[in-house]
């Protein structure tokens, strides 16, 4: 397959770029956590002795109980999509860390369940099923916190890896709201129940703050904000255009678009309304620096919904919320880059390798030649700015590298000194990554975005 090659040249006019804060995902760790050591002060405070067996299984219970209330509200604010948080922290790791807080989440629920129960048992010297019973069917607002339990439960099993396989992203996506109602039906037995927070009205309207916060970022950024930018900025499609087998580029049109703040290697998740696609929003990355009165994405038939956005009329209205990410120039340090990109993953390398100033190399794998999407613009941007720009494909084997360290290095020889922004598919990805580390290029200088659900 053809390389390209030219000797550097910034691109012209080039400002320099907003740095983001190395120190924000530590920060935002720090976050969580002290709010935490607060949840755990306030069973400290209301803890007089714990004596005996059942003192310790209901203390451990209104610990794990705590815990579980105050991590289901930052499992919710993580996915509250703040830009503050998107655009420093990056959509892959909020999602990465709202994983690792569902299965918290879960396991201090369970945890809680089972130890107040056969706490409680202990104490009134009875069975745990009569003292589960007991608890469900009298104390106030538990028939509630049990539907609340429940759906907790479905949830985490439907988000199981296993699961996820086996149903589409708007399956997945319109299950996990489940999420929201079950944190509803669970909330008022906390405080009706909680001997945390019975008789102490700061510790009530702290928890009140907490959640009435999480649900006011939900409300704005999920609903209002995508609305009143549908409003404002009226997208609607106005060209589909074929790039390579299965993949097609989509033009929109809309006002005032330079208001959205859109940078090279964002993405918007795209709400198409037409028949079939309305309903459900999904994730493209720009493949295009966004013009004031245009933006692009290319988009590769991967399921139902991608394969009929390819049959777009023009003229179809689009709500875009966004943009997200922060795969984009802030994260970088060095003056020279590596572009890496595989098959569809070519969509933000495209936009950062026209944008990004320094010394650039764009790296793009595919299937077969003619998978090699949006190549002509490719070529066009390396012959401006005269930077690189090399393809490998798999078939024919005359034409294809492997995916090593070594194979790197030789196309890149101080590899190690670059800034790498890396984007294809999962099994290329890690690939990707193995080889990147055995060429020495530190864990910190390479960045990856991804949008598997």
């Amino acid at each position: 397959m053809s390389t390209i090659s030219h000797t550097r040249r910034d691109a012209p006019g080039s400002a320099p770029p907003r740095r983001l804060p190395p120190l924000a995902p530590l920060l935002a760790q720090g976050a969580v956590w002290a709010g935490a050591a607060g949840v755990l002060a306030l069973w400290w405070t209301g803890t007089a002795s714990v004596v005996g067996p059942a003192g310790w299984l209901t203390g451990a219970g209104r610990i794990t109980g705590l815990l579980a209330g105050y991590a289901c509200a930052v499992l919710v604010a993580l996915m509250a999509r703040v830009p503050l948080l998107d655009h420093t922290l990056g959509t892959d790791r909020l999602a990465r860390w709202h994983a690792m807080a569902g299965r918290y989440t879960i396991s201090l629920v369970l945890a809680h369940a089972l130890m107040i129960t056969w706490g409680y048992a202990l104490t009134a010297r009875g069975g745990v099923l009569h003292e589960t019973a007991t608890l469900v069917f009298t104390y106030p607002d538990m028939l509630k916190a049990t539907a609340g339990f429940l759906l907790l439960i479905v949830t985490g099993v439907v988000s199981a890896r296993a699961a996820r396989r086996r149903m589409s992203y708007e399956t997945w996506h319109y299950l996990h709201f489940a999420t929201y109602l079950a944190i509803f039906l669970a909330f008022g037995h906390q405080l009706s129940n909680g001997a945390d927070f019975v008789g102490r009205r700061p510790a009530q309207l702290g928890w009140y703050a907490l959640y009435g916060a999480v649900a006011a970022l939900i409300v704005w950024y999920r609903f209002v904000v995508p609305v009143r930018r549908a409003r404002r900025h009226r997208l609607r499609v106005t060209e589909v255009r074929p790039e390579a087998p299965g993949v097609v580029s989509i033009l929109l049109t809309g006002e005032r678009l330079a208001e959205l703040g859109a940078r090279p290697g964002q993405f918007f998740r795209w709400r198409f309304l037409a028949p079939g696609l309305w309903w459900t929003a999904n994730p493209y990355s720009l493949s295009a620096p966004p013009l004031p009165h245009q933006l692009r994405i290319t988009v590769k038939e991967a399921g139902g919904h991608s394969a009929a956005l390819a049959r777009l009329r023009p003229g179809t209205r689009v709500w875009a919320e966004g943009p997200y990410g922060a795969f984009t120039e802030a994260r970088r340090r060095s003056a020279k880059v590596l572009l890496l990109g595989g098959g569809v993953g070519i969509t933000p390398l495209r936009t950062l390798f026209e944008t990004l100033p320094g010394e650039v190399t764009l790296i793009y794998r595919a299937r077969r030649p003619e998978d090699l999407a949006l190549r002509a613009e490719l070529d066009a941007i390396a012959a401006a700015r005269g930077t690189a720009v090399h393809y490998f494909v798999d078939e024919p084997v005359a034409y294809s590298a492997p995916l090593t360290a070594r194979a790197l290095k030789s196309l890149v020889p101080d590899l190690a000194a670059h800034e790498v922004y890396l984007c294809g598919p999962p099994g290329m990805t890690s690939a990707a990554r193995r080889a990147l580390r055995g060429a020495g290029v530190p864990q910190h200088r390479i960045h990856h975005e991804s949008f598997a659900f």
